[in-house]
């Protein structure tokens, strides 16, 4: 049996992810948990990556994260192009991590990282209710804004988000990484999100 796809609650009009951008800078709530959520819109990554993410992972001056297959969902590494802004944040989470192997380790437990229920858990205080918004949802912000900009490829906008094609046949065949042009996408939707 197929599985049935999950559609998590996701914010997708520009003044209303403009308003949860700016609640998350305005988040007084661990400065740990406050680090992860202002990174996962940039990377658009799903939150169990996010939180389990580990310092050997990220190379800072090639600006990319490396996350490995067995911590992914189709079981294939990821590789994540990091914007400007996403090195800004990694680089604050440094100094907040205590040079453990967690980039967001949990609170008082540098051996953890941050907990399944956190980045939820922080938007609800945030006042976005469970049908408004989720932590998965930064997901299909960046899906539906990067589609609608018209300026990337699909293909592009699949691979940022590490989806397989659909089409067994053409998954075959078609193994471009479309690297170039993630990497300009990243810096693109970053400066989106800025201005957002």
């Amino acid at each position: 049996i197929a599985p049935q796809p999950v559609h998590r609650a996701a914010i997708t009009s520009a003044i209303e992810a403009g308003g949860v951008l700016r609640a998350i800078e305005a988040f007084e709530g661990h400065p740990n948990t406050k680090a992860a959520l202002r990174l996962l819109p940039h990377v658009f990554v799903r939150p169990g990556e996010l939180r389990r993410a580990e310092w050997s992972e990220i190379d800072a001056d090639a600006a990319v994260w490396r996350i490995p297959a067995d911590r992914m969902k189709k079981r294939r590494e990821h590789v994540v192009p990091l914007s400007r802004q996403s090195l800004a944040i990694l680089e604050e989470a440094r100094a907040l991590s205590g040079g453990g192997r967690f980039v967001f380790p949990a609170l008082g437990k540098p051996g953890k990282c941050l907990s399944e229920n956190t980045a939820n858990a922080a938007l609800r205080r945030m006042g976005f209710g469970a049908d408004e918004m989720s932590a998965h949802g930064f997901r299909a912000m960046a899906s539906t804004f990067l589609n609608e900009s018209g300026k990337w490829s699909p293909d592009a906008i699949e691979r940022a988000l590490s989806h397989q094609d659909g089409d067994k046949v053409r998954a075959a065949y078609h193994r471009g990484a479309h690297w170039q042009e993630r990497v300009a996408m990243a810096q693109w939707w970053s400066d989106f999100l800025t201005r957002l």
